[in-house]
């Protein structure tokens, strides 16, 4: 809800009560943006929902509260429609002052949190020994986005990449690299990650089908957790080599991120269990100690145990999950904590949630939020693959994307015969390819899977990167061609006539909405539909089909468009930077 409809719902709630009495404080005025424009901007329909209290036909208590409402300085009178609808109408010179009091204001007029919380944001979490794949994409952007926007409205904000970065794997690795490359464990960048994943991908093999080398690889685990100083010197050697290749996509990426693997939480496992145990809730079961779970079951229907110490002693992620939570809440103290993974890893969200809150970790003050998202598929609508089956890496997707972008620049450029040296054509691809990327996935409802299409995503036409980009680019293009500085137009300047420009005064004032709505509902496309319906209303007020004019325009509606330009630019370059995408003052 945005500052207009939020100040007009406080209004009619008084008027429900000037009208009704103090036994009706608090009903809810249920006013909506009005579905169509004829019906004004805002609609009221609490008299439908107040006729049965009332014992009086809608348009009766309609018009009791019309009576008592006061809004005269922000709508037309009110109007009473069909069964009793009250339609509410912005003054034109309402609108006008709220664009003139944003021109000054950095943050366009959306306001700041009003109580900032510490929030917690987990997302990415690659593993070490692989590469980063397209099936790491949506959680790294998805939860940069959703930290952006928390971080913009004030709250303190932790970033935490939550590596894999302990458990068997390293074991298995280090065993196999002693017998075929012992020189990977002792020197720095003896691999690259291409090797260090092939190498992972033998190991993994020779594990699974030699009993010998299982029992080599679980004694490396073991003198890894006791510390042993040359397995941990190698374990540190392989860990950096992961880092430097993730650091190369982060980058890329414009991606920040404090490292905080399972290898942190290692030492706070045990607690982790003795504390459930004097809880009472753990169980041994088949010599591993586990928590049962309400509302879930095994094939037989029987409660679903979560093991938290195997029978041999070792742990699982839930342990490491469990042991994470407690940190968060006791260390960082943090408020809110949100985990940004695919829609497959619900179960295990709500299993280690469940035994956290039934063991009392959870103060009432602290809320646990999985923010699951679906699949990226390719265009046959099957999981996304090279053509040889293999998992698409995420640097050769995003390097195809630039790639992409970059012969599609050059193409352009010889059509419109312009030149260009090639420092421009290279920042130009790079930024449509990568925002392209970012915004194709971001743009989708998160839980949904989507297919992936380089071609749908650099197109300039419909709702893409590339084409919020070009609104952006063509404003700028506007105070080039005008030589206009937009910082030095003045406030008290907008003046709204043309039905195209109060149609964009409209939308530039509803961006605080928008906001709050991701930073409520973790939902990015809500920004992304913003924008891309911005960018639309702009181009329709541009359009010189609609009779408006902006640099060819007599005072004072030039002074007045180039603000409504400027507003525009302003709105598209935030909204975009909170989705961690760069803007162009050129393409």
């Amino acid at each position: 809800m945005n500052a207009t409809q939020e100040k007009l719902k406080d209004r009619v709630e008084q008027a429900i009560v000037a009208a009704f009495g103090a036994d009706f404080a608090g009903v809810d005025p249920i006013l909506v943006p009005a579905s169509n424009p004829k019906f004004g901007d805002y609609q009221a329909n609490v008299a439908l929902s107040l006729s049965k209290k009332k014992g009086l036909q809608p348009r009766v208590i309609a018009g009791a509260i019309v009576e008592k409402l006061d809004v005269s300085e922000i709508c037309e009178p009110p109007e009473i429609a069909g069964p009793g609808f009250i339609n509410l109408k912005l003054k034109t010179a309402y609108l006008e002052a709220q664009l003139n009091a944003i021109q000054a204001d950095p943050r366009l007029g959306v306001p700041a949190a009003k109580t900032p919380n510490r929030e917690i944001v987990d997302f990415s979490s690659p593993n070490i020994a692989k590469e980063m794949h397209v099936g790491h994409l949506r959680s790294t952007i998805i939860g940069d986005a959703i930290a952006r926007i928390l971080e913009f409205q004030g709250h303190n904000v932790l970033r935490l990449n939550h590596v894999g970065d302990w458990g068997t794997q390293f074991g298995m690795l280090i065993a196999y690299l002693q017998e075929v490359y012992p020189d990977a464990l002792t020197t720095a960048n003896a691999l690259d990650i291409g090797d260090l994943v092939s190498f992972y991908r033998k190991a993994k093999l020779r594990f699974d089908a030699d009993e010998a080398f299982q029992e080599t690889a679980r004694q490396e685990v073991v003198r890894l957790q006791a510390g042993a100083e040359d397995t941990l010197h190698a374990w540190k050697l392989l860990c950096e080599q992961s880092r430097r290749e993730f650091q190369i996509i982060y980058e890329l990426l414009d991606i920040k991120l404090i490292e905080r693997g399972e290898s942190f939480y290692n030492p706070l496992l045990s607690g982790v269990v003795e504390d459930l145990d004097k809880s009472g809730l753990l169980v041994e079961n088949q010599g591993a100690k586990c928590v049962f779970l309400e509302g879930f079951t095994n094939r037989e229907g029987e409660p679903l145990p979560l093991i938290v110490q195997k029978s041999d002693g070792g742990y699982n992620y839930a342990t490491t999950d469990l042991a994470s939570l407690r940190y968060r809440i006791q260390q960082d103290e943090a408020k809110r904590i949100i985990y940004v993974t695919d829609a497959g890893q619900g179960n295990h969200f709500a299993q280690f949630f469940q035994v956290a809150r039934k063991a009392g970790w959870i103060p009432d003050d602290v809320e646990l939020v999985h923010v699951p998202f679906g699949l990226v598929l390719g265009e046959d609508g099957k999981k996304f693959k090279t053509r040889s089956g293999d998992t698409v890496r995420l640097r050769d997707l995003l390097d195809e994307a630039v790639s992409r972008a970059h012969a599609d620049l050059k193409t352009r450029l010889q059509e419109e015969e312009r030149q260009e040296n090639e420092e421009f054509i290279n920042e130009v691809a790079r930024v449509v390819g990568i925002s392209a990327v970012k915004y194709a996935d971001l743009s989708q409802n998160r839980t949904s899977n989507y297919i992936f299409s380089y071609d749908k995503m650099l197109d300039f036409k419909g709702n893409t990167a590339p084409y919020m980009l070009y609104a952006y680019a063509r404003i700028q293009g506007i105070s080039r061609k005008g030589d206009i500085n937009f910082k030095e137009l003045g406030n008290n300047a907008v003046l709204l006539e043309h039905e195209t420009e109060l149609a964009l005064a409209k939308y530039l004032l509803q961006l605080d909405e928008f906001i709050s709505s991701v930073e409520q509902e973790l939902l990015p496309n809500r920004l992304c539909e913003y924008l891309f319906e911005l960018s639309k209303k702009f181009n329709q007020f541009y359009d010189r089909n609609q009779g408006v004019q902006v640099l060819e325009a007599e005072e004072p509606q030039r002074t007045s468009r180039l603000v409504l330009c400027d507003l525009t630019a302003r709105t598209l370059k935030l909204g975009l930077s909170l989705l961690g995408i760069q803007v162009l003052e050129r393409m």
